[in-house]
């Protein structure tokens, strides 16, 4: 919490130990994660504006209604692979709400995300996510400058119109900004989706407490939260001379703050190598803290909460067909498949 709220440490040279110590960020300034100071908070200010009380209701209702379609869509399945045919597809449909994604652009969007991510493996060329990351930010391109000009409340047109210390925001700024929200949106929901089943697979008692229906979701998405660690660490560079917990770090040192640690303190959490949907008070990293608190964590949590309700009410059981296989990274932590049979509950399902 100290290294996340110090102005002492900074995201400028990077947020990730990859870039960190491979010489730095190269959208440092221009992508918001990266950028702090004055310039961060008033961009983020403008961003905030998308998160209006009206549009995240119309959001969450959204996000409710395509939970119960895909649960049910996976129950007639038969065995479903959780990640792709539910998992995926909750998180990113909220993100293209918030950027006011047209529906015909959205199938392409999707399969330029899934290419982009495939570096996730542990034998993929970094070749191969190039071209899908450079089509996205060429498509907020184009989309910004047939929204310049609108009125528009959607965070492209937010962005494509606003004015920071007088001028308007750079493409690069712009197109970076959108893939950040595009990419960090779908993550976090859908690391912490997939992972909050197979702890739910892994601890059958809080499986039936979710059944029972007396849990409070959000109390429950929290500990999803808490114990799937979408994020694994937050790395940052020290401005000044410091010392933190007694220990001194000199100024240009690369500090990586351990999110997957810290969700697992014991002086913070009892017993906190237990799955326990019902724990609260869960002071939890996964959105990191400070300045650079996740700006879609209404979205990850109405994700979550959706899909724990959608289960509850229209799954009867759970059963895991084939070993899980997880994505190979340093920065994230979920799976790229998690094979399950989801056993109908005639009752809750929609006619």
């Amino acid at each position: 919490m100290e290294v996340y709220r110090s102005r002492e440490f900074t995201t400028e040279h990077g947020n990730s130990l990859p870039t960190l110590l491979t010489g730095g960020d190269a959208a440092a300034g221009t992508l918001l994660a990266v950028t702090d100071g004055l310039r961060h908070q008033r961009i983020r200010a403008i961003l905030t504006r998308a998160f209006s009380p009206r549009v995240l209701a119309a959001v969450q209702e959204g996000v409710r209604r395509t939970a119960d379609e895909l649960v049910a869509a996976a129950v007639a399945k038969g065995e479903a692979d959780f990640v792709r045919d539910v998992a995926a597809n909750i998180p990113l449909g909220a993100v293209f709400d918030l950027l006011g994604v047209a529906r015909g652009d959205r199938q392409y969007l999707l399969g330029l995300v899934s290419r982009a991510g495939r570096s996730r493996h542990a034998d993929a060329p970094p070749e191969d996510s190039w071209t899908a990351e450079s089509e996205i930010l060429l498509y907020f391109a184009d989309l910004a400058r047939t929204r310049r000009g609108g009125d528009g409340d959607d965070v492209v047109s937010l962005l494509a119109n606003c004015r920071v210390d007088g001028e308007p925001l750079s493409d690069a700024e712009l197109m970076a900004d959108c893939y950040g929200l595009l990419t960090g949106g779908d993550e976090t929901g859908r690391h912490a989706i997939s992972g909050g089943l197979l702890a739910l697979i892994g601890n059958p008692e809080q499986w039936d407490a979710l059944r029972s229906g007396a849990l409070d979701l959000r109390v429950a998405a929290d500990e999803v939260l808490r114990w799937t660690v979408p994020s694994l660490h937050g790395g940052r560079t020290a401005t000044a001379d410091v010392e933190v917990n007694g220990r001194p770090i000199r100024a240009g040192e690369i500090v990586s703050a351990w999110i997957a640690s810290a969700n697992r303190d014991g002086d913070v959490f009892p017993d906190a190598d237990r799955f326990d949907l019902t724990r609260t008070p869960n002071r939890h990293l996964a959105f990191a803290s400070g300045a650079h608190h996740c700006l879609g964590h209404v979205l990850a949590r109405a994700g979550i909460e959706a899909v724990l309700d959608s289960l509850r009410r229209m799954v009867s059981g759970v059963r895991q067909t084939a070993p899980e296989t997880w994505i190979h990274s340093s920065i994230l932590h979920g799976m790229n498949t998690l094979p399950v049979t989801l056993e109908a509950d005639p009752a809750g399902l929609p006619p």
